[in-house]
């Protein structure tokens, strides 16, 4: 008997050794997917169930094994797996993004994320933390140096933005690994609706304590340009007091884009293997899945997250790293850029700059600064 037909008998703490879940949160999963992705056995074949490829895709997934490994828990052929597992990760995704991956659409859903980012990380106007990784694929047939990236490895992009909540607002997969030397933001349709200001957003509105309107932005590091609704850290060469602690203030809140990244890796280890799926749609399913998975049980399995897997200060608000910090491998990230911004950037950058040293200013940050 394969492994997965020991699983649908076996108690429910060896379904969450087995997928890193509960059994509650699996059989809520299979009720969404198995109307998409049940077969019908026939003469020549017996049906894999929506059970059986349920579990063979989330163990792939948590992981990170290949097809050809997983044959002898599964008992499924490579060559089928390979042909379930993307089809069972585009059902996921399809099934549960609109409840748990969705988009803000309406000016009060962005100014729920932006109170979000002040109470818990003491950021204004923060609408959301972004970042990239490298996901490493096999090399796509005919497709030259289009994949490789500054790392040395064929890769696709995730681009990622994500709420206070440790959880993401928008994600956009599939973009050529060697695109980070001219910007991942910019080939995102998140991008287009920025500049063509159709994302629904805040207007311009005067910060807590202060008179100063100022526009609600995104927080990004040096992999990002600087824009009037992007803010990046200052370069640390002739760094500035004032920018210091503007630094110490954006990192601060943008720490929940590498911990979102971290343990969605941590959780979902295929992320960090080289898949070796057929062609990058398939890759890009996966991946999605991943993601819309990570809010799912964000949500609904109490296990999956707890206080010690993220970043967390101390009274004196020293960091005391997330366990997912643990991990010998972890994504690697965007190349940084060099980019020359407009005065309207700079002068937005500024105001916060100038905020966050005076009204707007935390009791605790000259210690930090100063390494105290």
């Amino acid at each position: 008997m394969s492994l997965i037909r020991e699983l649908q008998t076996t108690e429910p703490h060896d379904l969450h050794n087995f997928l890193r879940m509960d059994k509650e949160a699996f059989e809520m999963l299979l009720q969404y997917v198995d109307p998409l992705i049940q077969r019908n056995t026939t003469h020549m074949r017996e049906a894999v169930s929506s059970r059986e490829r349920l579990i063979a895709t989330l163990r792939y997934l948590a992981t990170g094994r290949s097809v050809e490994d997983l044959k002898f828990s599964c008992a499924i052929s490579p060559q089928l797996l390979g042909k379930i597992i993307p089809e069972t990760c585009w059902a996921l995704f399809m099934t549960l993004k609109n409840e748990y991956l969705k988009f803000p659409s309406s000016t009060n859903d962005w100014l729920e994320i932006a109170n979000g980012f002040k109470r818990s990380c003491d950021f204004e106007h923060c609408l959301g933390a972004m970042d990239g990784k490298h996901i490493a694929i096999k090399k796509p047939p005919n497709s030259g140096s289009f994949f490789y990236n500054y790392k040395g490895f064929f890769s696709t992009v995730l681009f990622a933005i994500v709420n206070a909540n440790y959880e993401f607002i928008y994600v956009y997969t599939g973009i050529n690994g060697r695109v980070s030397d001219g910007g991942v933001l910019q080939e995102t349709d998140f991008y287009e609706k920025l500049e063509n200001h159709t994302l629904n957003m805040p207007p311009p509105h005067h910060l807590e304590k202060s008179a100063v309107k100022l526009p609600y932005v995104f927080i990004g590091d040096d992999a990002f340009s600087l824009t009037e609704n992007v803010m990046k850290p200052y370069s640390i060469n002739g760094i500035s007091h004032d920018e210091k602690v503007f630094n110490y203030r954006l990192c601060r809140a943008r720490r929940v884009v590498e911990n979102v990244f971290g343990i969605l890796a941590s959780r979902f280890r295929i992320l960090l293997s080289t898949i070796t799926l057929s062609n990058v749609e398939k890759v890009d399913k996966v991946v999605l899945a991943c993601c819309v998975l990570h809010n799912f049980l964000r949500r609904k399995c109490s296990n999956y997250m707890n206080i010690r897997s993220v970043d967390r200060e101390n009274s004196d608000h020293i960091i005391q790293d997330g366990d997912w910090r643990e991990e010998l491998r972890q994504l690697h990230g965007l190349q940084n850029r060099r980019t020359y911004y407009n005065d309207v950037a700079k002068n937005v950058r500024k105001a916060f700059t100038n905020y966050y040293n005076n009204e707007g200013g935390v009791s605790f940050q000259e210690n930090m600064i100063n390494g105290n």
